[in-house]
């Protein structure tokens, strides 16, 4: 087994014993794949999963299921569903736990603007019986990703995190995006917090409360994309999908990288063009995943 890496509570950490080791950090070389414009989803991931670093999620698995918290990426939930160690319905019902005990945190620390229960356990279902089918849809399938609150996610509205914006513009349907994740099995909990409207870089909302630090809810988390950064670092989902404007993705990313010592880091989805058409819908937002930089699928 290889040595693991844990969060502990910011709490629980000795800063002055923290040092600072320079490192000589070289950028990745970056693989083309063409995808063909109108291919089907599954396979353009199927496609980009061939650009990545070689990983062996068993190397992390220890079958304890006492041991200490780590993040699991998308590749280590794709290998344990299939060889049926935890199945999505389970992972459904400590995720629906998490949020509701997220929920009642004094100061509120909200993640999720709209979140149904009874909806992601439905999806978890579903995703399940593939697997118990052998018939799972892609390497998405079963995997747990928030919406950010301006990404159309049928039927849920988007508010932009406002209070209004719902009554003088309905959604009608997915989001691009959204529905290239739908059809490659992702589990969508639905519409993640964020600054309202986007205008802002510090995640502050007075609509909904402001999503902060997981580990340190003493910060902010940066914005706009406040709440898919923060679901993810907290390790309940393995990706997201926010948006950015001029810092609303890596200023939350970045903030928590530097300041809560959680590896996360935006990617365009350029690899899997699951670009929206335009705010909502959208042409001018890029969704971005935001996911663990660690061992993480979508960066090295």
């Amino acid at each position: 087994m290889g040595k693991k890496q844990v969060m502990l509570p910011a709490s629980e950490v000795d800063l002055t014993a923290v040092k600072y080791i320079p490192e000589n950090i070289q950028e990745p070389g970056l693989a083309v794949v063409g995808l063909e414009e109108d291919g089907k989803p599954e396979k353009r991931v199927e496609l980009a999963l061939k650009c990545l670093p070689e990983y062996d999620p068993s190397s992390n698995w220890s079958g304890d299921s006492t041991a200490s918290f780590r993040y699991w990426n998308i590749r280590d939930y794709a290998y344990a569903y299939r060889s049926k160690f935890t199945t999505p319905s389970m992972v459904a019902e400590r995720f629906i736990s998490a949020i509701e005990e997220f929920n009642n945190k004094k100061p509120p620390a909200p993640l999720l603007i709209s979140f149904d229960p009874d909806e992601v356990r439905k999806q978890a279902a579903a995703s399940t019986q593939r697997f118990e089918q052998g018939n799972p849809l892609s390497i998405l399938d079963g995997i747990f990703m928030s919406i950010k609150d301006d990404i159309d996610c049928y039927p849920h509205p988007s508010k932009g995190a406002t209070t209004w914006m719902h009554e003088v513009r309905e959604v009608k349907k997915d989001a691009i995006s959204v529905s290239r994740l739908r059809s490659c099995g992702a589990i969508l909990v639905v519409k993640a917090n964020m600054h309202e409207l986007g205008m802002g870089t510090t995640g502050n909302n007075a609509n909904y409360g402001t999503t902060r630090n997981p580990h340190d809810p003493d910060r902010y988390t940066g914005g706009s994309s406040s709440g898919p950064a923060a679901i993810v670092a907290s390790g309940l989902c393995s990706a997201a999908l926010g948006t950015d404007g001029g810092g609303c993705t890596p200023t939350p990313c970045h903030t928590q990288e530097s300041t809560y010592s959680i590896f996360i880091k935006p990617v365009c989805l350029l690899m899997l063009d699951l670009m929206c058409k335009d705010r909502f819908n959208s042409n001018s937002f890029f969704p971005l995943w935001c996911c663990g930089l660690e061992v993480n699928i979508w960066s090295n």
